[in-house]
């Protein structure tokens, strides 16, 4: 099954846990990530979060945006929590990722939860390696391929 949607922010950061800094186009290595980005070379090369996600702490009354989460790239449209562990997801002309974690672990809060007053990211990020290398900007599309029959719904 193919899921659409769209590109909206690109971030990048020099150090972890820390907000990330919005981006015209960030350049995604193969087994490697985002290129200049603090998490480039973990096991969590690169991570997604939508905006329908930052909308909802927005409600809460928080100012709030995206990269805040220090997330890499913002998405809009696809409901990123129905992809499961190696599902495909392909940016732009070029970027192929695979789904390698869904939310993570926080045993403690961190600086993004103090600096943006609460955090998405545990329940509602994903987590991805790069399989071929791209350019991606904001207004990209984002097409995911769902293994046949697997839902994370």
């Amino acid at each position: 099954m193919m899921i659409k949607g769209k590109i909206i922010a690109t971030s990048i950061s020099k150090s972890k846990g820390v907000k990330k800094k919005n981006v015209p186009m960030v350049e995604l290595r193969e087994n490697f990530g985002v290129l200049n980005d603090a998490h480039a070379g973990s096991g969590r090369e690169v991570s997604f979060l939508a905006i329908e996600s930052i909308e909802k702490i927005r409600k809460k009354g928080l100012d709030v945006g995206p990269g805040d989460f220090a997330e890499n790239i913002t998405t809009k449209d696809i409901d990123l929590l129905t992809l499961n562990i190696g599902d495909r997801v392909k940016i732009g002309k070029d970027a192929v990722l695979a789904i390698s974690q869904i939310g993570k672990e926080c045993h403690t809060r961190c600086a993004i939860y103090y600096q943006a007053g609460d955090c998405v990211m545990p329940t509602e990020g994903i987590f991805a390696t790069v399989l071929k290398a791209g350019v991606i900007r904001p207004g990209d599309e984002i097409v995911a391929t769902q293994k046949k029959g697997e839902s994370n719904v």
